[in-house]
């Protein structure tokens, strides 16, 4: 099994910048206003810093 990075979206409160979208070294996240981030996943190297990172848990590393 793979592990792949995924947004819970209803955890996502979707009012502010997402703290969590500097925090990738490989810029594989990014956001359009205040919506949940996206993720560029042949730039995501799976790392889990995002997830980790994420205060209200709405990026989660898991297995696929």
């Amino acid at each position: 099994m793979e592990k792949k990075l995924k947004i819970i979206t209803k955890n996502c409160p979707q009012n502010h910048k997402c703290p969590a979208v500097k925090v990738c070294p490989v810029g594989a996240l990014s956001q359009n206003e205040f919506e949940a981030p996206k993720i560029d996943y042949s730039k995501c190297i799976k790392c889990g810093k995002c997830s980790n990172f994420c205060p209200k848990k709405a990026l989660v590393l898991d297995f696929e």
